[in-house]
């Protein structure tokens, strides 16, 4: 039986491998035919400064930008002939992702040529988009770590916009529309959890209905109330917060240290989150009944109680992440100004296997997709805007079905658990 499983499971590494491989070709065909024949410009300027000042200034990284190019895909060339040949083992994921940061180095490298790209804006952008993205995923791992399929996210995205929008609007403080969209994003996860664990009803399905519901109730009363309305859409914003010293540090003080208190905050919960899950009494008896439920009723867990607990977390995770469109990036809520966020968020969740840290990884990978889209219009590249606003949805797409492989959910996760 070890035989057995051992060729198994090599023959899976093969086919990853293989896989993996095939991907980076993909990658060399695109860095060779089309990066090297279209640059518009022999040199790019990488800009390492940030406008606000930092304890001391970097020179800009200037690259000659076909030469550059040749020598990143000479190099991705080389992984990508290893992977089809005797492959990299279990660093494989690592590796390939080595290739694709080398791939999208040379396409920055292209894109900027004969220009100048800020690196300290095109990071903080990043963090910047990931924090609605990181919140969301949370949301998903801490229901789907207790047995609860949650797809329901984007419908509390949007629930939490608009509520923190009003909330903000009629108080005439952001703390207040924070609160109210905490609120809005309980309110569809308690929703979730009556149909889901008390009525025991499809979790798939329940999730869907919630989306429509949250994306037709926020519209209806944006059209009936706000448009009539407008002094109840003008909510206050948080202001950007620095950490005295640490903010000026080059390069990493500006993205990490110059945050609004929700992108602080995102910090504080995939560190908090991830601590409890794994290292707490709590999270032990959290995962047991997404792991196995009739066990843990057996050594006294309430487990319905449990689920309850893990999903209404989730839905004020998700209530902050919402909040975020109005409070911190817009200023105002407008008809499902979410933009699918909530299923990329769901996407995150599954690339970083159900791991707050792994989670929030992936957010971030999103996130870039997404700030990348941004500087490219500014850098005037050849690709039509609406293609580029597409960036954060076709990478989900090749990360999810491409790369990720086969992941293990917790073993009890959608399944409803009937006592006795």
């Amino acid at each position: 039986m070890s035989a057995v499983a051992t060729t198994t499971s090599a023959a899976a590494k093969t086919r990853r491998s293989r896989r993996f491989g095939a991907f980076s070709l993909l990658l060399v065909a695109v860095m060779g035919g089309a990066f090297t024949t279209t640059a518009r410009g022999d040199t790019a300027t990488f800009v390492l400064n940030d406008a606000r000042g930092q304890l001391f200034d970097l020179p800009a990284l200037v690259l000659p930008v076909v030469p550059t190019v040749i020598v990143l895909t000479i190099a991705v060339a080389a992984i990508a002939a290893r992977q089809l040949t005797t492959g990299f083992g279990d660093r494989a994921v690592v590796m390939v992702g080595v290739a694709s940061g080398l791939f999208v180095l040379a396409f920055l490298t292209w894109a900027a040529a004969g220009d100048a790209l800020s690196v300290i804006g095109l990071l903080r952008g990043t963090v910047r988009a990931s924090t609605p993205i990181a919140f969301g995923a949370l949301c998903g791992v801490l229901c789907e770590r207790a047995g609860v399929i949650n797809i329901a996210i984007e419908g509390q995205f949007l629930a939490a916009a608009f509520a923190a929008a009003v909330f903000a609007s009629m108080a005439g403080s952001p703390w207040v529309g924070l609160l109210g969209g905490i609120g809005a994003g309980a309110l569809v996860a308690w929703m979730l959890a009556g149909l889901s664990i008390k009525f025991k009803a499809d979790q798939i399905v329940v999730g869907v209905v919630l989306i429509v519901f949250a994306t037709g109730v926020t519209s209806f009363l944006t059209t009936q109330i706000l448009s009539g309305n407008p002094q109840l859409n003008t909510p206050s914003r948080f202001p950007t917060l620095e950490i005295p010293l640490l903010a000026e540090i080059p390069i990493v003080g500006p993205i990490l240290f110059r945050q609004t208190i929700l992108g602080f905050g995102m910090f504080v919960a995939v560190a908090w989150l991830h601590y409890a899950l794994f290292e707490t009494k709590w999270g032990l008896r959290l995962r047991s009944v997404g792991e196995h439920p009739k066990a843990a009723d057996t050594v006294g867990i309430r487990v319905l109680a449990t689920r309850y607990r893990a999903v209404l977390l989730g839905g004020v995770v998700a209530g902050i992440g919402g909040s975020w469109w109005t409070l911190d990036a817009v200023g105002q809520f407008s008809r499902e100004m979410t933009g699918g966020r909530g299923f990329i968020a769901l996407a995150a969740m599954l690339v970083g296997r159900y791991s707050p840290v792994g989670a929030f990884g992936a957010a971030l990978l999103f996130g870039f997709a997404d700030a990348l889209a941004t500087s490219l219009q500014l850098l005037g590249v050849p690709i039509p805007s609406t293609l580029l606003l597409t960036a954060p949805f076709v990478v989900t797409i090749i990360v999810v079905a491409g790369l990720v492989g086969r992941l293990r959910p917790p073993a009890a996760n959608g399944q409803p658990y009937v006592k006795g």
